[in-house]
């Protein structure tokens, strides 16, 4: 873009957001915003995107002022910690925001001074929101956890937490799951739960998940870990080198995440070969498309509808590229151009779009003033998106839109998966159900009698 185009107008959060969702995903522990009290509104986003518990996580703010910006905000910093002892928790997360970074607050000093004054464990996480997008927050705060409770043998037992921190003995068919919290289905509970669901009919023990109603005890399990997964494709990659570095190895590395048939096959496969359990997986994928293709036919869905539509996808890359498989392969429509929230995983995304012979638009880390460009000079018939697409396609006169990447306007209250065959199905049923939506008179034809 040209100079005259510069303009912020992002789909993703900041750093700080990432880090804050990250931490919010432990139970029993406190939370502190290191910050003024207008970032803390991002806290309290991540707090409920998490979907977290506030009788079991607790959030405090060192509500920075003019002062401590301009001098410093330690001082305060430790009060707000001493008054975390109140909660009783054994771990507390210190993230600093933007303000304490640029005057020069030192959160990881501050931290060391108070453990020794505490009963709990304190990790400081500098995640300031200049450092990048909410997925380079995550990255931080996942490689945090993994240095300091992932060590070498000579480490020792943790005092505040009791954790014995020591590398032990990997367990056989053991899994850590990285990063399910960073996606755009709007309930991704839902794929954490399919893939724990497929991990255990394989025998297959989850001992870690960073981090979904996580606690310490996914923390001391992680070096008993042989294999981890990330289920996104917007953060966790360099957590998985890590525990790479560690000998841990990673599954599903350079396949797209289990939405449609073809994705599906994929994903399941690998995991069957990796733990010898190809038979299972048979059995899996041969019982779940034999009911997807059931409901299609008995509850007279009409995917027919959207054969050779020309659509746009504007999503995260960790449910967009996907869903072009699924959209290109099962629905049987054109993706044209395809816009994704990061550009972490372009090669994939390229990956997948030559696997498919489709040549759409390709954009990698897209802004919303940008989607409104291409979607002009594309002008497609159909976006897949989220609600912030929907009002462009009002704008844009673009006749059909499909809600599914968050944030969403519908309500949800399960945690309906994209992956795997149910996935595939609430998938369709969203996108019917638009489908028919798009037909329903604007007018008012009847008045009631009374």
């Amino acid at each position: 873009m040209e100079s005259s185009d510069a303009c912020v107008d992002p789909y993703v959060r900041c750093a700080f957001y990432g880090a804050c969702l990250t931490a919010f995903g432990f139970e029993n522990v406190c939370v502190v915003a290191h910050s003024p009290q207008g970032c803390q509104l991002s806290a309290d986003v991540a707090f409920a995107r998490q979907q977290a518990d506030y009788t079991m996580t607790e959030r405090l703010c060192s509500k920075l002022c003019e002062d401590e910006i301009v001098h410093g905000g330690e001082e305060t910093l430790k009060k707000t910690i001493l008054d975390a002892q109140s909660y009783k928790v054994p771990l507390v997360f210190v993230i600093s925001a933007c303000g304490p970074e640029i005057v020069g607050d030192n959160i990881k000093s501050v931290a060391e001074e108070m453990e020794s004054v505490t009963d709990f464990s304190i990790v400081p996480l500098q995640a300031p929101g200049f450092l990048g997008s909410q997925y380079k927050g995550v990255d931080i705060t996942l490689e945090t956890l993994i240095n300091r409770f992932f060590t070498d043998t000579n480490a020792n037992i943790d005092v505040n937490t009791h954790i014995d921190t020591r590398k032990s003995e990997k367990e056989e068919n053991t899994v850590c799951i990285l990063a399910p919290h960073v996606s755009g289905n709007p309930t991704w509970q839902g794929d954490l739960h399919w893939v724990k669901t497929i991990l255990s009919q394989l025998d297959v023990d989850v001992k870690s998940v960073l981090t979904c109603n996580s606690s310490l005890e996914d923390l001391k399990n992680l070096s008993m870990c042989e294999t981890c997964i990330v289920l996104s494709h917007d953060a966790g990659r360099t957590s998985a080198q890590l525990l790479q570095s560690n000998d841990v190895e990673w599954l599903t590395k350079d396949i797209p995440l289990p939405i449609g048939f073809e994705n599906i096959r994929r994903f399941l496969k690998s995991l069957g070969i990796r733990f010898d359990s190809e038979d299972k997986i048979d059995n899996i994928i041969e019982k779940g498309e034999k009911t997807v293709i059931q409901n299609l036919r008995r509850r007279g869905l009409e995917v027919e509808f959207f054969h050779k539509v020309s659509t746009a996808v504007v999503a995260d890359s960790t449910i967009g590229i996907p869903l072009l498989g699924f959209l290109t392969e099962d629905l049987e429509m054109i993706p044209e151009l395809v816009l994704l929230h990061s550009d972490g995983s372009q090669d994939l995304a390229e990956k997948e779009v030559q696997r498919l012979h489709i040549d759409p638009e390709l954009q990698c880390g897209v802004e919303v003033y940008q989607v409104k460009k291409y979607l002009e000079e594309i002008n497609p018939t159909c976006i897949v998106g989220s609600n912030i697409e929907k009002h462009l396609s009002k704008e844009l006169g673009i006749p059909l839109h499909f809600e599914v990447i968050s944030p969403i306007l519908q309500y949800r209250m399960t945690d309906r998966a994209y992956f795997g065959y149910t996935g595939m199905l609430n998938l369709i049923e969203i996108i019917q159900n638009q489908w028919w939506e798009r037909w329903k008179s604007k007018k008012i034809s009847y008045h009631s009698k009374w």
